[in-house]
């Protein structure tokens, strides 16, 4: 069941009338529109289900003091594990979102949302009850924020379209005799009144003053009793003390406190790109002229975007090698998924169905397969060879195997194992000359950009992690997003919008629910491309690469580099082998992973993608004193463990 949060505290929750899974968006929740997003979704099930759910739950345990402990009591991010076989292709959340509406609900607290819940309903009643007189006839008998109008038979929409954009007021319009109103926080009295004045003046009638009834009075109005809400909700202690801005800033500080994020620390995670994100790339995403735009408002209203996104899109373009972009999906994952859906639409107007192959390298990011399976493709998995690279042989063999059938290659680039193939335009050679689409994983575009791209490399489709390469934060693993760039012969087939214009004429269905996904943090990026520019972009890739060698360089002797190319370089990462420690030490890689924090630095990505090892990637971000100051803790921490063997 769909379900709106802010009108579940004055509604009998779905979990009382017995359903199994509740869903819906947070936006409301004290997050801007942003033209489309970011926002977080949330989804609720019971017990029974809780182990199919994708993502994290955080439960409470004891620490070794027998303290109260938060930690991750289920992680199923299980696309690492079962790959073909998971449940879903979520590798990220939007937790900065979902952040963001928890913390209005705990300034709120149960009673200030009761408060702005019963005054959005209360207006909306009012309002009903105003525009009845005019012949606007509510045709909902229950309702929270919105109402549902068939129009006079003397009035036509255009003519309400006309008055309205008059008066700067955008309606719904879902058919020749019905409009749609809905009511939220932001609506005032004055609100009201301008809606029942423009809709009484197209009536040909004297608008007359709006009576305004008591909130909790006009709560009972359309509500039926057997839906109100009867039972608590929110009973613990964090949503009764933070109610004054002093309060909250003073728990916010605390709580940041708590985390190491890069304003303290370098974050050298493998295959996450944690570089700065620069605090004039952000201001625009607190602006209200980006904020307060609905995604569905016309597209001249939304001019400003438009230019930003058509921009975006040439410059991407240019980077990345390819015809077109669309800047729909809203992850890396959805960008596979979307990616493949594309590539599968293709080959269906060629007349080649039965092409539902997916060859995937063993190396590859957990996702790779679990989108493959989502877009309706049967995974077989290609061997990688004792150098980490794909084995072109088994690719060869594997692809005259399924020629008849295969449909696509995914591939990493430079590869999961942090490494330059230098055979990669062999591997997508095979793949176009056995009839099948290449897809490139964009994990790793920060070692491209400037140097080399997808299409120049010869491959299809790619999407980009803006939040990696092109300096959206992270967020605590959101908000992502991950558009596609294709050549010129899957233009057509790019995803479609039922409001807005965009993609192909021979589009996919949308992968996202707004046209341009989350168009709000595309600033981000805008502000990156056009303050870097080529040069900047060009040098930022050569850095990063840099930084990585001189760490192995630096590293070599205290930790088996897994992976290097044939002049012993890496890409913009590398693996660190801590194995052995297991055996000489019983000292695991999270001991280390948890001992560097005790230096003041984020762990590495631990046991990905190979298990038993630290993947550290620098990015053009640090300097050389944090670099030294890395290599510094590493070189101690190997003492240490020598000190134990």
């Amino acid at each position: 069941m769909a379900a709106d949060l802010l009108s579940l505290t004055l509604l009998t929750p779905p979990g009382e009338w017995g359903a199994d899974v509740v869903l819906g968006s947070s936006q409301r929740f004290g997050v801007p529109m942003g033209y489309g997003g970011p926002h977080a979704a949330y989804f609720a099930t019971t017990e029974v289900y809780k182990r199919q759910m994708p993502g994290r739950i955080i439960g409470i345990s004891k620490d070794v003091n027998g303290k109260p402990a938060l930690r991750m009591a289920l992680q199923t991010r299980e696309q690492h594990i079962k790959r073909e076989r998971a449940t879903s292709n979520i590798c990220t959340a939007q937790a900065l979102l979902a952040i963001m509406a928890g913390f209005y609900g705990v300034y709120h607290g149960k009673e200030g949302l009761l408060e702005v819940a019963t005054q959005i309903h209360s207006l909306t009643v009012d309002l009903g009850e105003a525009l009845n007189q005019y012949g606007y006839q509510n045709q909902n008998s229950a309702y929270f924020d919105t109402l549902y109008l068939k129009i006079p038979d003397n009035v036509n929409t255009g003519l309400i379209r006309a008055k309205a954009l008059e008066n700067e007021i955008n309606f719904l319009y879902s058919d020749e005799n019905h409009i749609g109103i809905s009511i939220d926080e932001t609506t005032g009295k004055a609100d009201v009144e301008k809606i029942v004045s423009v809709l009484a003046d197209v009536a040909e009638a004297q608008p007359q003053p709006v009576i305004f009834g008591e909130p909790e009075e006009n709560k009972i109005t359309a509500i039926p009793t057997a839906l109100q809400r009867t039972g608590d909700f929110m009973t613990h202690p964090v949503f009764k003390k933070y109610h004054s801005e002093t309060q909250m800033m003073r728990y916010l500080k605390s709580l940041e406190n708590k985390d190491l994020a890069l304003n303290r620390s370098m974050i050298p995670l493998g295959s996450c790109t944690m570089k700065l994100n620069a605090v004039t790339e952000m201001m625009p995403v607190s602006w209200p002229e980006f904020t307060d735009i609905h995604p569905f408002v016309p597209v001249e209203q939304a001019a400003g975007y438009q230019i930003v996104i058509k921009e975006m899109e040439a410059i991407l373009c240019k980077i990345t090698g390819f015809e077109a972009m669309s800047f729909m999906p809203n992850s890396g994952a959805a960008g596979e998924y979307s990616g493949l859906v594309v590539i599968r639409a293709y080959l269906h107007s060629r007349g080649e169905q039965q092409r539902n192959i997916c060859l995937i390298p063993a190396s590859a990011h957990g996702t790779n397969p679990a989108s493959s399976v989502m877009a309706g493709f049967q995974v077989v998995v290609v061997k990688t060879d004792e150098n980490g690279n794909i084995d072109i042989d088994d690719l060869r063999q594997k692809a005259e195997q399924y020629k008849e059938s295969l449909g696509a290659l995914m591939v990493t680039y430079p590869s999961t194992h942090g490494v330059f193939e230098e055979g990669i335009r062999e591997v997508i050679e095979i793949i176009h000359s056995h009839g099948g689409q290449v897809y490139m994983d964009g994990a790793n575009m920060n070692a491209q950009v400037g140097l080399t791209n997808p299409g120049f490399i010869g491959a299809d489709v790619c999407h980009l992690n803006l939040h990696k390469t092109f300096g959206i934060p992270h967020g605590g693993g959101g908000p992502g997003v991950g558009p596609i760039g294709v050549a010129a012969h899957l233009k057509p087939f790019l995803p479609k919008h039922i409001f807005v214009e965009t993609g192909g004429k021979e589009g996919i269905t949308a992968v996202s629910s707004a046209p341009y996904g989350s168009a709000l943090v595309l600033l981000i990026s805008y502000g990156y491309l056009k303050m870097v520019g080529k040069t900047g972009l060009k040098e930022a890739t050569k850095i990063a690469i840099l930084n990585a060698n001189y760490l192995k360089d630096e590293l070599k002797e205290s930790y088996p580099i897994l992976y290097t190319g044939k002049n012993g370089r890496v890409g913009h990462e590398m693996i660190l082998d801590c194995n052995a420690f297991s055996k000489t030490a019983d000292i695991e890689v999270i001991d280390i992973a948890k001992r560097l924090m005790d230096y003041g630095f984020h762990a590495p990505t631990v046991a990905f993608p190979v298990h038993g090892t630290l993947m550290v990637e620098p990015t053009e971000s640090e300097p050389l004193e944090a670099l030294n100051r890395f290599v510094e803790a590493m070189k101690s921490i190997r003492e240490e463990i020598r000190e134990v063997e």
